[in-house]
Parts: structure tokens; C-alpha cells; sequence
């Protein structure tokens, strides 16, 4: 279903509508339409079932936006991410009608990229660069607007960016000020100086002065990743660069990396890289 009584008056305002080929729908991240829509009056747009991801960019004015049961108000300088196949309505303000730049777009990883992002962040989002997200959106509408040959490959590499932007931002992080970022920052660093040792929460949270409670919600939401799976990282990481540059066995590589159990360190490399130790040093150094 879709009602859209937005009406294309303005001479600011375009719609570009692409069909991908063969190899776009197969292997890259495709655009279906983008444009940018300036209006004087309120406008709207509800739909659902559409086979579309969007991200939307106000560049002036404020509105709302509903997708399944949330409602958000959106202004200038913020961006919304949705996937269209949620049932979704979004509107101008009476009072400010907004100023629009979009991208409708498809294929290669889109769902998993925006499950990530909503994982991360809510559907509404302000960037830390908006004017990054204007002018890639810009260039998404220029490279199809004038039919560049490679547009296709381009419009792949662009919205990558655009996805980019939008999973690289926190929204949290106002939130945070900054005695508390830079606690954080040194643990993990400390993380990376010392992941070859014996870490723990406890130890951690005691060297910081820091409630270990505290610690594992607070490190999660900033680096988007558990205490935990950053040791395991940064372990790995190791392993794999004593594997291609060194002789040593399988059990002193583990030792080395921190871990007391070498078959324990199998189990986490084969999980991280879908092939074993030897495996990996077999491909890498053949």
C-alpha cells in the first residue's frame, strides 16, 4: 500500500527512478529512486510491503515519522533509516515544512546492514557529519541524473558510504561526558596492552575504580561490542600474526596469546576465522 500526496511543484524538487541490471541486483547495493523534495505545505507519505530500504536527510523544517508502533519527531540536521516493508508513515510540519533528500535502495547485504544499525541505534539518527550525508545523497542523484556510465558501480560505492555514516554514529553519545569517555578509552587501551594476561571484569573494574556492572554496560554502548569479545579480538588478531610469522606450535601461540588452553583457543580461532589454526597458516604461508 502506498498514499503520498507529496506533489513535485517546486523546481528545486526531482525524483529519479532506476532500474537495476543484472549485475547490480546480483552482486551491488542498488538505488530504486532517490531525488529531493522541497514544499511550501505539509506533506505526507504511508506505505508497507515495499521491498525497499530508505534514508532520509531533513535538510530544512521538522516532521514526524511513525514505523511500526514508535513515533519520532524529526528536524533539520537529523536522518531517519527504515526498512519499508514495516508498515511506516512519515509528514511535514504544518508550520515548517521540511526540506528532503532520499535514497531508496536494495540488494547485496541491505537487511543485514540495517539490522546491525537498529541493533546500534534508533530509526531517527543525527550524524556527526550531516553535511557528509547531503552531499553523498547529492552525488547518489548526480551520477544518475546525468548518466554516468558507471553508475551502477558508483551508486554501489556511495550508499556504502551513506550506510557508513549512519552505523558510525551513537546516539548515546551526548549522554556521555567526558571524564567517563576517557575512563573507558583507557580501559580499553589497557585492553590492547594486555590481553596476552590474565584480564577479568573484576581486575578491570577494580584497576578503574569502576563498578564491573557499570563497566559492561557502559564499554557496550560506546564500542558497540562486549569487554569480553574485545579480548577474545584482540587475542585472535595475535594468534594469526604468530601463525603466518613464526614457527612456534599451536599450544605456544596459544599460551602467548593469553589463553591457557589450547584446545579452548581452537575453538575461538576456528569460530572468528571458519578455519583452523593450521589451516590458516597453511593458506597464508603456501
Amino acid at each position: 500500500m502506498e498514499q503520498n500526496n507529496t506533489i513535485f511543484k517546486n523546481k528545486l524538487s526531482k525524483r529519479i527512478i532506476s532500474t537495476p541490471g543484472p549485475a547490480a541486483k546480483n552482486a551491488f547495493f542498488y538505488m530504486q529512486e532517490t531525488g529531493c523534495l522541497k514544499t511550501d505545505e505539509a506533506a505526507t507519505t504511508q506505505r508497507q510491503n515495499l521491498d525497499s530500504f530508505l534514508i532520509v536527510a531533513v535538510v530544512d523544517g521538522q516532521g514526524e515519522l511513525t514505523i511500526g508502533s514508535e513515533t519520532f519527531s524529526v528536524s533539520k540536521g537529523e536522518c531517519f533509516f527504515i526498512d519499508c516493508r514495516i508498515s511506516h508513515y512519515y509528514k511535514s510540519s504544518e508550520n515548517q515544512p521540511w526540506e528532503l533528500l532520499w535514497v531508496h535502495f536494495n540488494g547485496s547485504t541491505s537487511e543485514q546492514y540495517y539490522d546491525y544499525f537498529l541493533s546500534q541505534s534508533k530509526n531517527v539518527f543525527r550524524p556527526a557529519s550531516f553535511d557528509r550525508v547531503v552531499s553523498t545523497i547529492t552525488e547518489i542523484i548526480n551520477v544518475n541524473e546525468f548518466k554516468n556510465p558507471n553508475a551502477e558501480i558508483l551508486t554501489s560505492k556511495l550508499i556504502v558510504e551513506l550506510l557508513t555514516l549512519a552505523l558510525t554514529v551513537n546516539n548515546d553519545s551526548d549522554k556521555y561526558d567526558t571524564a567517563l569517555k576517557q575512563k573507558l578509552a583507557a580501559v580499553h587501551s589497557y585492553i590492547d596492552d594486555h590481553f596476552n594476561e590474565e584480564l577479568s571484569l573484576e581486575k578491570l573494574a577494580s584497576e578503574f575504580y569502576i563498578s564491573k556492572f557499570y563497566l559492561t554496560r557502559e564499554y557496550k554502548k560506546i564500542y558497540g561490542k562486549t569487554i569480553f569479545q574485545h579480548i577474545i579480538t584482540s587475542r585472535i588478531n595475535y594468534g594469526k600474526k604468530l601463525l603466518r610469522f613464526s614457527d612456534k606450535s599451536v599450544e605456544e601461540i596459544s599460551h602467548l596469546c593469553g589463553f591457557n588452553d589450547q584446545s579452548y583457543f581452537a575453538r575461538q580461532f576456528k569460530k572468528a576465522e571458519n578455519l583452523t589454526c593450521f589451516a590458516y597458516r597453511k593458506m597464508w604461508r603456501d
